[in-house]
């Protein structure tokens, strides 16, 4: 077994968890960590998409009480129905605009600098949804209806484009319609197990051809590394908005972002594709 390869796979695994549910892009950074640890190749590309799986299970496991009471009570109680209902409709947009679009997206945008441009874009725009004012009108996430979470889903379309966020984009736009912090965060969280389930299982089967039995070890590391720490920022994150906005990823980003730019443009890191 490739010790480098495997501590490539734990530090990745780690990027991945740390960032899945922040507003600061799990894509962007593991398309920088990747160009920087040399493990960007096709192989590299169907990891980055399997350690999703860690992330997605952690939120799982964070809400099973959520997640179990929902099933049990679909189809009995109303709102169960609607939250499910919901995350149905949230859900359809950017599933829709990927199957269109992923292609063109990942050959064009899927390279350190439009993720550097992201990055600092998305900030900006954090900036500016933290300083408007903030009228509250949805407290809970059982308190939502279908416009609240089409509007929500139609903003994780944002997240198409790496290095915006997709928590970014769905957190921040749930505060732009009306939903309190928490309630933006904890639909942003329920989200992602549709939507990422679905992006994960579909480029899996799409890249079979290239996954074997010796690569069981790497993606095993990566896998439980990304469960950890995503399950650690999950509970942090709802610890931390419970006494602070989200300006403080606002300024990573964009600081973060210009250093990727600074160091493309002037030779200091020979980024792949840099254009």
């Amino acid at each position: 077994m490739d010790l480098v390869l495997l501590f490539k796979a734990l530090i990745l695994g780690i990027v991945e968890g740390l960032t899945e549910f922040l507003p600061i892009s799990s894509t962007g950074h593991l398309i920088l960590a990747s160009d920087l640890l040399d493990f960007n190749d096709e192989k590299g590309k169907v990891f980055a998409i399997v350690i999703q799986l860690g992330a997605i299970l952690a939120v799982c496991w964070e809400y099973r009480v959520k997640i179990g009471n929902v099933v049990r009570d679909v189809g009995s109680r109303q709102d169960a129905n609607r939250f499910v209902l919901n995350l149905f409709i949230a859900f359809l947009p950017a599933a829709i605009l990927g199957l269109l679009f992923i292609k063109t997206i990942k050959q064009y945008l899927f390279h350190p600098v439009p993720v550097a441009m992201a990055f600092i874009i998305g900030g900006i725009l954090i900036l500016w949804a933290e300083r408007r004012k903030h009228v509250v009108d949805v407290e809970r996430v059982e308190d939502m209806d279908w416009r609240h979470a089409l509007k929500v889903g139609l903003m994780q379309c944002l997240a198409l484009i790496p290095g915006t966020s997709r928590s970014g984009a769905t957190i921040i736009g749930g505060l732009f319609f009306g939903l309190s912090r928490k309630a933006a965060t904890e639909f942003s969280f329920f989200l992602a197990i549709p939507i990422m389930f679905a992006a994960t299982f579909y480029d899996i089967y799409k890249n079979l051809d290239i996954l074997h039995f010796d690569d069981i070890g790497v993606f095993v590391i990566g896998f439980v590394a990304s469960f950890v720490s995503a399950l650690l920022a999950v509970r942090g994150l709802l610890r931390f908005i419970s006494h602070h906005d989200f300006t403080v990823f606002a300024w990573y980003r964009i600081a973060f972002g210009i250093v990727v730019l600074i160091t493309a443009y002037s030779g200091l890191v020979e980024w792949s594709a840099a254009t």
